[in-house]
């Protein structure tokens, strides 16, 4: 019996209301009645019937001053959410296991159109430390768990998806333009991690790498993250293999099948040559140049937060 195509619906006034709290998600400032009907376009009138019923639910709160933030009916729903995601239950040991070895942030992140969600974060216990936050989303192009998601796309979508990025340089160091960025992404496709060398902010690197689901696609990354301070080349270089080796157990604890005796695209599981770690040096080393010229004409961005060291809060999950 041939199957019956799925039915759709479009409730206009709950297409509406769901258009207004991505507003607020994308803003930390909350946002008053007539900014929401500037951005959305409706009339204020109609933007105040919304406001009042989502308050009145719980998904918006309103201060004196008429400002709307998301309100706790949001968390609720976002932690339920994150609380079914598989790959976050599987991935937490693995991540737990990084966090102790390395002293370092580290994030968990799922692919969600152009962008990386944060879905799992660990902090450093180390006094100068990262700031970011779960739910958080960052740009796909310019960060190491964007790029090694993109780099691992089939040809086909990686060519539909790439045209649709509006590059910007957020840093000096920056990936300038679309042929930048598919060269890019042709190295650590063949490296089987991603570095954020100062990309996407300044002062903070990061190590990415990814996982790959039963379907062997990749939607989802693990990285280290680490104040500049911290992270020097050789460092990242040691901890490629680390992460890397991280994010082939969640992959097989997820039902990706890699083959036997090789790593991510057949390269043999012994690791990188001489030649392709000199030549990581070389790229790696004009790239930290080039930002060391251009560093005074950039004003730096808050990322760091300096705080008293907290110790682990209880005992870290083994495999």
């Amino acid at each position: 019996m041939a199957g019956t195509a799925k039915r759709t619906y479009n409730i206009t006034s709950l297409q509406r209301a769901l258009r207004l709290l991505q507003l607020f998600a994308a803003t930390e400032r909350g946002l008053a009645a007539a900014q929401v009907a500037k951005l959305s376009g409706l009339p204020v009138s109609t933007v105040h019937r919304f406001l009042v019923n989502l308050e009145t639910a719980g998904y918006l709160n309103c201060s004196e001053s008429g400002v709307y933030h998301l309100g706790i009916a949001c968390f609720s729903l976002g932690q339920a959410a994150l609380g079914q995601l598989d790959i976050r239950r599987l991935s937490l040991p693995h991540l737990q296991l990084l966090n102790q070895l390395t002293r370092e942030t580290i994030h968990l992140t799922i692919r969600n159109g152009l962008s990386a969600v944060y879905v799992e974060k660990l902090d450093s216990p180390e006094p100068l430390r990262i700031h970011s936050r779960i739910g958080a989303a960052v740009p796909l192009y310019c960060t190491a768990v964007g790029k090694v998601m993109l780099a691992h796309l089939p040809a086909e979508e990686q060519a539909k998806v790439l045209p649709q990025f509006e590059i910007k340089r957020l840093t000096p160091n920056t990936v300038g333009s679309l042929q930048e960025l598919q060269t890019q992404l042709q190295k650590v496709r063949r490296q089987g991690h991603a570095c954020d060398l100062e990309e996407h902010e300044l002062h903070i690197r990061c190590i990415a790498a990814p996982i790959w689901d039963h379907t062997g696609a990749v939607n989802a990354s693990l990285s280290i993250t680490a104040p500049l301070v911290r992270m020097s080349i050789a460092r990242l270089r040691q901890l490629a293999p680390l992460i890397q080796e991280a994010g082939l157990k969640i992959s097989r604890e997820l039902g990706y099948r890699d083959p036997a005796g090789t790593n991510y695209q057949g390269v043999p599981a012994a690791g990188f040559g001489r030649n392709s770690e000199r030549m990581e040096i070389r790229t790696d080393t004009r790239l930290q140049k080039r930002l060391d010229e251009k560093r005074a004409t950039v004003a730096p961005r808050s990322t760091l937060d300096s705080v008293a060291t907290q110790a682990v809060a209880g005992q870290l999950s083994k495999y």
